[in-house]
């Protein structure tokens, strides 16, 4: 899941391209073992948004390589592409949400992309969804999904998430499409096919914004968290909606309030960055969700525990509970972004999470970003780790407005069974290897130099 960026024209991106010969060795016909690797050469691969190459955005694609993220973009895929249905117009966000996935079981992985305000017969900002296909060249041509609620500004690909739903086999996509969100049963085809399309609503004040997806159960079927606007002539709250995956249908489940405040000055679409992972090593997805809107921007996280019968209790984290540094502001924005690994190899998924707004030293926006560690007890505030730019080792100066923390993603670049730390900040976006200790900065690398064409993702 990724919910949409500030409007901010930050000049940098969480991954740097890679410099890899792009040509693979052919995948075979079992479905890739990363869902972003796109080339099939076994090496999870890069894409985020850039809005430069065309009017209407695109989507910039780095491949892995054994050592990590490296410098230079291998692609980039706009609607002008060759074989990539629709046109390039202006301020379309093409490639403005991503979700990766093997769709049609090649051997290669996919990827979903929206443009969110994309114009259609029905009128402005109906928006689109399109599946790039991956090759042994990397991603090349593409197939708009069917749009099964066309209105103006209803922005089909608001967010999306992947999984397989229903235990079948093939992956299937789930997108947010005018506040209420649907499911395309897997497999998605080239030639536009897909299975049945469920659409999930609560018909109630409930409005659909973000989505997460993952196991939670452990009956070994992805489920689905639906977040969403509460809206009520008293106040505005976010929730988050549990959706049980099954073999037959998509079962509706309980919700857990995430934050509310009262209509006065509130704002809605209040999304929420989330990660369904194992934090206490039970066997059941735990589901973490970051709430940065919570109290005057403040923020917290939420960790719904997973059990066999679904989410059940629920704990709160935020910037005063015990263990983790600093104090809670208004816009420290903390949660913003966040993601889960195991940083140190002991099993446990560990959650980074993101504080783009954290003044320090008196630089307002310098940001910063924590690592919460995953043990027996679950995830809290013990033990966590702190990394900003004034922090021993890590490299660029404490600027105002770095936004150092505004994406966080936790993965094993380097396949050494330990989950580095990619960080994005304005001064330099940077890779923070796993250690048996932790994150660490020794071996601190930056991944990419702010370019002159990206926005933040």
């Amino acid at each position: 899941m990724r919910t949409s960026p500030l409007t901010l024209a930050l000049g940098a991106t969480l991954a740097a391209a890679l410099l890899t010969p792009l040509t693979a060795a052919p995948a075979n016909a079992a479905a890739a073992k990363y869902a972003d690797d796109f080339n099939g050469d076994g090496y999870r691969d890069y894409a985020y948004a850039s809005y430069s190459a065309g009017r209407g955005g695109s989507v910039a694609v780095v491949f892995g390589t054994p050592s990590g993220p490296g410098t230079t973009v291998a692609q980039r895929i706009s609607q002008a592409s060759t074989g990539v249905p629709g046109a390039d117009e202006a301020d379309d966000m093409f490639g403005e949400v991503r979700a990766a996935a093997d769709f049609d079981k090649d051997g290669y992985g996919d990827l979903a992309v929206s443009a969110p305000h994309e114009a259609g017969s029905y009128g402005v900002n109906q928006g689109a969804v399109t599946i790039l296909w991956g090759s042994p060249k990397g991603l090349s041509t593409g197939t708009t999904l069917p749009n099964k609620n066309a209105d103006s500004h209803n922005s089909m690909g608001k967010d999306l998430a992947t999984g397989d739903f229903n235990g079948d086999g093939n992956q299937d996509l789930a997108l947010v499409n005018g506040s209420v969100t649907y499911v395309y049963r897997g497999p998605l085809t080239r030639s536009g096919t897909t299975g049945t399309v469920t659409k999930l609503d609560k018909e109630t004040s409930f409005y659909s914004t973000a989505l997460i997806s993952g196991k939670v159960d452990g009956d070994g079927k992805t489920d689905l968290v639906i977040i969403g606007d509460v809206v009520t002539t008293e106040y505005i709250a976010s929730d988050a909606w549990f959706v049980k995956g099954g073999s037959s249908s998509l079962t509706p489940g309980k919700s857990l309030r995430l934050e509310s405040e009262n209509t006065n000055g509130g704002s809605t679409d209040r999304g929420g960055d989330g990660v369904i992972a194992d934090f206490d090593k039970d066997g059941y997805g735990d589901i973490a969700i970051g709430t940065p809107l919570y109290s005057k921007h403040k923020g917290r996280v939420s960790v719904w525990n997973g059990s066999s019968s679904g989410p059940s209790t629920s704990t709160r984290i935020t910037q005063s509970s015990d263990g983790v540094a600093g104090t809670p502001e208004s816009y420290d924005n903390f949660g913003w972004s966040v993601s889960a690994g195991d940083v140190d190899g002991d099993g446990y998924k560990d959650l980074a999470v993101g504080v783009h707004g954290e003044e320090i030293g008196g630089a307002a926006y310098a940001g910063g970003v924590h690592i919460l560690k995953g043990r027996s007890s679950g995830l809290s505030g013990t033990g966590s780790q702190w990394f900003a730019r004034n922090s021993s080792g890590v490299p660029g100066a404490l600027t105002e407005d770095d936004f150092f923390g505004y994406l966080v993603r936790l993965r094993d670049t380097d396949r050494d069974g330990k989950a580095d730390l990619l960080v994005s900040g304005n001064v330099s976006s940077l890779r923070l290897p796993g250690s048996a200790s932790g994150i660490t900065t020794t071996g601190v690398t930056k991944i990419a130099e702010p370019p002159v064409d990206g926005y933040l993702q």
